[in-house]
């Protein structure tokens, strides 16, 4: 795979939003790697300087992990990198703000292929399952449909391609 060039500047080469389970993290390794660029993950972030998302939540309450949230996704934006943010990090009228003078790429998902992909998983939020789920994407979409210059789904094509697809649009932005 070739690697597209980037402006030197210090901000996110690209900033990757949208469902839980939509296949940002993963598909922003693949990104990252084709850009020649290190990945955030924001939420990774969060786990490695004040522990587990789910202990956050349950220790502190949600409040409390989206400040920290919040403060992750202020310094992930000043640093020339691809940019993965947790599903619920756009809710932030902050972060909405910041988010608009950056290239953003909303990751989507169809319920039936993200099922399987939330299953027995540590997110507070989607105890529920997929009811949980959709109302959360629910209330979520019109938030990243706004915030996004670009959509493109995952739910039946591999993240190698999403990836691709991602790095050519980019490379067509800075023509």
């Amino acid at each position: 795979m070739r690697q597209t060039p980037l402006l030197a500047e210090s901000r996110a080469v690209v900033v990757l939003i949208g469902a839980p389970g939509a296949g940002k993290t993963r598909t922003g390794k693949r990104l990252a790697k084709l850009l020649g660029v290190p990945l955030i993950d924001t939420d990774k972030l969060i786990v490695a300087e004040h522990g587990s998302i789910a202990g956050i939540f349950a220790e502190h309450g949600e409040a409390h992990f989206r400040a920290l949230e919040r403060a992750a996704v202020g310094r992930a934006l000043t640093e020339r990198t691809v940019v993965t943010l947790g599903a619920g990090a756009v809710v932030d009228p902050a972060t909405q703000s910041d988010l608009a003078g950056h290239r953003v790429v909303q990751l989507t998902v169809s319920p039936a292929a993200v099922e399987s992909r939330i299953a027995g998983g540590k997110r507070p939020l989607l105890a529920g399952g997929i009811g949980a789920w959709q109302a959360l994407v629910t209330a979520r979409q019109p938030i990243y449909d706004r915030l996004s210059q670009l959509s493109v789904d995952t739910s039946q094509q591999p993240l190698d391609r999403v990836a691709q697809q991602i790095a050519d649009w980019l490379e067509r932005q800075q023509s």
